[in-house]
């Protein structure tokens, strides 16, 4: 019978995912890991598997959370209340990336930059992270639209596909150096800049 394991998983892995955060994938080596999680290096080759197994594991509960923390603002409702739900998330991602003053910005986007194009694993899972918020996005979408908030005419497929690149996009400027206050105004901007029907204020 195998012996339990003597550690916490769930703490070794976020402070695995800080490591990594920290010092990028090809910065990290497993003596760090094992610096940061004060496992040796035998326990995390046998609980995790190699250098790229243990990312990998940690890559993917972050892409995980991204999606689940769209899911808590994007989740549905009332119609009438989907305009004012995306309006929260797009804000919420800008308030985010206004209070990174240590510019560390979003695992997912560093990890992607620097692996995405030799790892299939991590293009993979990246690209089924954009394709759930993008989903998530365009329900709200359209839920506004049966409401009247924002153009009928108008393609929701499309709509969500620019609130995401605007979203994710702000996460980069915003580790760039660009002033919080900017990063907000890029956020109003591109909910303003929604379809409206006649006669509807913005957002």
């Amino acid at each position: 019978m195998a012996r339990p394991r003597a550690f916490d998983e769930r703490q070794v892995l976020e402070r695995a995912r800080e490591q990594f955060w920290a010092t990028g994938y090809a910065g990290t080596r497993m003596d760090d890991i094992a610096a940061a999680t004060g496992l040796g290096k035998g326990s995390l080759y046998g609980a995790f598997g190699d250098k790229g197994k243990l990312f990998q594991r940690v890559f993917g509960d972050w892409c995980t959370t991204v999606v689940e923390v769209a899911e808590e603002r994007l989740a549905g409702g009332p119609d009438a209340e989907a305009l004012a739900r995306l309006s929260a998330y797009v804000h919420l991602m800008a308030e985010n990336t206004a209070a990174d003053t240590g510019r560390r910005g979003c695992l997912m986007a560093k990890g992607v930059a620097e692996l995405a194009q030799h790892d299939p694993a991590v293009a993979g899972r990246s690209a089924e992270t954009m394709t759930g918020l993008l989903a998530l996005l365009r329900t709200e979408i359209s839920a506004a639209q049966r409401h009247g908030d924002i153009d009928g005419a108008a393609d929701p497929e499309r709509l969500a596909a620019l609130l995401l690149a605007v979203v994710r996009g702000i996460e980069a400027v915003g580790k760039a150096g660009l002033a919080p206050e900017t990063v907000r105004t890029i956020a109003d901007t591109a909910l303003a800049a929604l379809p409206r029907p006649e006669g509807r204020k913005s957002v």
